[in-house]
């Protein structure tokens, strides 16, 4: 008999509704931390064709999504990791996850709830995995971490800070968490870091 799979701890806030509008900081790392999408020069993010896929799916899925709003100036590709702002805004009553028809009444949902975070961010990852194992020739190859990062956005400040970091991201990148080659801690991450921590607490599920 095989020993038990341990327990993945959920990164998630406990019964927070990430389907209700709001704007959402995500990072999503690649697996192992592999230098995948590109490398930076001069401090510019010089895209190869896999970061470029990247980009295209990160931006197709505002176009697939009616739920889901996302702006040019607000996401960055790295070499082995991705920023994003994602803002959920209220689109009436639910119909479908992305391309998939919501199941019938009497069969219970499986998978993210329909037009959250969740969701949207499975459709991206997997969109992406399967679009650069098909240029790689590298069937069921895994593309990114199992998980994701996210922060909720709840101040003006908050989003004012984030959107500078994305943009300085590639300046920065010799402090890097994520740079294995990295000179040293990055104030700007740790000042915002400080920040979302102190931000007021979310909304909780009605």
């Amino acid at each position: 008999m095989t020993p038990a799979s341990p327990r993945r701890r959920s990164i998630r806030l406990k019964d927070y509704d990430y389907a209700q509008p709001g704007a959402y900081f995500i990072t999503i790392v690649t697996h192992h931390r592999e230098m995948l999408f590109g490398r930076v020069v001069d401090g510019e993010m010089a895209l190869n064709a896999y970061g470029e896929i990247v980009r295209e799916e990160w931006f197709r899925s505002a176009e697939i999504r009616a739920e889901i709003e996302l702006f040019p100036d607000e996401f960055v590709v790295m070499p082995n990791h991705i920023h994003g702002i994602v803002w959920i805004v209220e689109t009436g009553p639910v119909g479908a996850t992305g391309r998939s028809p919501l199941p019938p009444h009497d069969q219970p949902p499986r998978g993210p709830t329909p037009r959250s975070l969740g969701s949207f961010i499975a459709g991206f990852k997997s969109a992406v995995t399967k679009r650069i194992n098909a240029l790689r020739n590298t069937p069921g190859a895994p593309v990114w971490q199992r998980n994701y990062y996210e922060h909720i956005i709840r101040t003006e400040r908050a989003l004012d800070a984030i959107r500078r970091y994305i943009a300085a991201n590639p300046l920065r990148w010799h402090l890097d968490r994520y740079n294995p080659a990295a000179t040293g801690t990055d104030p700007m991450a740790r000042d915002l870091w400080r920040l979302l921590k102190t931000a007021p607490p979310p909304r909780k599920k009605p």
